[in-house]
C-alpha cells in the first residue's frame, strides 16, 4: 500500500514558531548551561559552605585548636633546647586561641532545637 506524503510535509507555521523556542531551549540547556553556584576562587583550594551557623563554625573551630594542640604538644616532647621552647610558644598561642573561641562559643545564644 503506497501512502501519499507531500515532499516537503506541510507545517503549520504557528507550530514552527513554537518549536523554535522549545529547540532553542533544550539546545541552550546543553550547550549553555547555567551555574547553579557561584564558582569558588580558582586559587583558593578549600571553602567553607556557605549558611552554616556561627556555633558550628565556633565548635569546629575550637576542635581543630585542640587537635593543634595535641600535635605541637606531641612535636615538643621529643624537641630539645630552643626548638621545644617555640613549639611551646606555639602550643600556648593555641591555646589562648582555643579559650577565646570557647568563650565565643559561651556568648552565642542557645537556639530552640526544631
Amino acid at each position: 500500500m503506497f501512502k501519499v506524503t507531500p515532499n516537503p510535509p506541510d507545517t503549520d507555521p504557528s507550530n514552527s514558531k513554537a518549536f523554535d523556542k522549545a529547540a532553542d531551549r533544550i539546545l541552550d540547556s546543553y550547550l549553555k548551561p547555567k551555574p547553579s553556584k557561584p564558582e569558588a576562587d580558582p586559587g583558593q583550594l578549600f571553602t567553607v559552605a556557605p549558611g552554616i551557623d556561627t556555633e558550628t563554625l565556633l565548635a569546629n573551630f575550637s576542635e581543630n585548636l585542640a587537635s593543634a594542640n595535641a600535635m605541637v604538644s606531641d612535636l615538643a616532647y621529643d624537641l630539645k633546647g630552643s626548638r621545644r621552647h617555640i613549639a611551646l610558644g606555639i602550643q600556648q598561642l593555641i591555646e589562648l586561641s582555643a579559650m577565646l573561641a570557647n568563650r565565643a562559643l559561651d556568648n552565642v545564644e542557645a537556639r530552640p532545637s526544631t
